[in-house]
Order: structure tokens, then sequence, then C-alpha cells
């Protein structure tokens, strides 16, 4: 086993956050959009004194030193590459991934399409891709979704987030949930150079992926919603169990917010490491 700090993958350098001992069993953590891997400084401790190791990386447009300009770079095939480039310079052939909003997305594609290295996979806010399509047509998920078609506009998006416009932005992200440390600390990464353009083309490059990527999920499954989730509705929540197929935990967290690994750090950790332990004692 090798200790990361950084990892390389398509010519990009990536930023790493590794906690524990390099030999203890490993849960792969991946923040969402407009986060960074400071989403879970208040989880990984609890994870570590379970005796599990953590890496937590700053992801594709988010890493200082992987941040390409191309939307068509940023879709899940390219996300979940990461990845899978991560564990093996850790030298980790199966690992458990946790991922929140974008982060549970990629998580998922990697349980559908790389299940050979995925223990468990748990998703926070984001149902599974097909569930969301679904919901689109049932429900009203479409409007809560407004912002993915916004984000396809250019350069208006970035200001948005690191121009005049910003301050509005981030006293809406506090006013939906996120707490104020965190939106000190994101909206201080999306003042870096690049930073704002390469975590939107996340959602610029939805038009070079399909949801349909993302089969039916065979590894052991759980899925975290929020009851106040501003952005993602409970109607894709409940519809994700029907594309698991192997075991399948679904846990609705009364009160939380979508930003649930910032908001309650401790109760997320206790149910990954329930989660985990039942399936792997």
């Amino acid at each position: 086993m090798a200790e990361v700090e950084q990892f390389t993958n398509d010519g990009f350098t990536f930023d790493v956050t590794d906690a524990g001992s390099a030999n203890d069993e490993l849960i792969v953590l991946l923040h969402g959009f407009p986060e960074s891997r400071a989403a879970w400084t208040h989880v990984t401790p609890h994870l570590v004194r379970a005796g599990y190791r953590v890496l937590a990386p700053d992801q594709r447009g988010y890493s200082r030193g992987a941040r390409p300009k191309a939307r068509s770079a940023y879709t899940l095939t390219k996300l979940s590459g990461d990845i899978i480039a991560m564990a093996d310079q850790a030298g980790v052939d199966r690992f458990h991934v946790v991922g929140h909003d974008w982060g549970g997305g990629v998580a998922w594609e990697l349980a559908a399409n790389h299940a050979e290295r995925v223990k468990t996979v748990t998703s926070l806010a984001t149902p599974h891709p097909r569930a969301m399509v679904k919901a689109v047509t049932r429900s009203g998920q479409l409007l809560k979704s407004y912002y993915m078609f916004l984000f396809q506009l250019p350069v208006l998006p970035e200001r948005g987030f690191s121009g005049p416009l910003a301050n509005r932005t981030w006293a809406t992200m506090a006013k939906s949930g996120l707490p104020q440390e965190y939106v000190e600390e994101y909206k201080q990464l999306f003042k870096e150079p690049g930073a704002a353009r390469g975590a939107l083309n996340w959602y610029r490059a939805l038009p070079f992926g399909s949801p349909n990527g993302v089969g039916p999920i065979n590894v052991p499954t759980m899925y975290l919603y929020g009851a106040k989730d501003f952005a993602l509705g409970r109607a894709a929540a409940d519809l994700t169990g029907d594309y698991v197929t192997g075991p399948y935990r679904y846990e609705i967290l009364e009160g939380v917010s979508h930003w649930i690994p910032e908001e309650v750090p401790e109760t997320t950790a206790e149910l990954v490491l329930d989660f985990v332990k039942s399936v792997h004692p």
C-alpha cells in the first residue's frame, strides 16, 4: 500500500487527503458541486478512528493541476477513471465509495461500470441517474433542476460564482443550509484561476454522456436523502431503489438539507460505518 497526497491521471495532477493507516480498509470520499475535499473535514476523523483509511480527492476541475478547459473532459467516464487511477496508485484493489452531490454521480458510475473494484457504494443526496430522468417526467424535479440549464451558458455562470454576483450566489448557498464555514472555504476556492469554469463544466459535459450509461447497481448500496433538499426532490429519491439489484438501504434524514456531510458529519459517518460493517464485518 502507498500513501497518496497527490496522484496523476490523463496528464493531470490531483490533490488528495490521505488519512488513516495505508494498510486499513479504504473508504473513498467524493465531494460534489461547489465543494472540495473540505466537505469531509468533520466526517473523516470518525472513519479513521473506526479503523478505516480515507482518501478524499479534490476532483477534476477542483484540483489546481487538473482543470481542463474542454467540456468533454468532464464526462462521468473520465471522472470515474480518475478515481480508479487514484486507487491504483494507492495500491488498493477494492474500496468503499461515498459520494455527495456530483460525487454521488461518480459513485454510481463506479458501482455500475467498475463493480469489480467497489465493495459498497453510498450516495448522499444524488439519486440513481435513471431515477432522476424518470422523476423529471413524473414530478416537479424539472423546476428544481432549472439551474442545470442555466449552467450551460458561457461565461455568465462563472461570474455568478467568482465575479460581481458571487456574494449573492454564496448567500443563497448559506440560506439553503450550507454552514458558513464551508461557504467561506468554497468561495475562496472559486476565486482561483479556472476553478469556476472547471466545476461548472461537470454540468456542461452532460450532453456528452447518457444516464443510461449507468445501469443497475449490483453491489451493496446505501442512499441518504435530506428531507429539506432544495435541489433534489423526493420522487427521484423514492425511485432510486428500482435501479439497485443488490442489497439496498434507504435512509431519509428529516430536517437535513442538501448539504449532508457538512451539516451532519457525525450522523453521516455513523451511517456509513454501520452500513459498511453490516456488509463487511
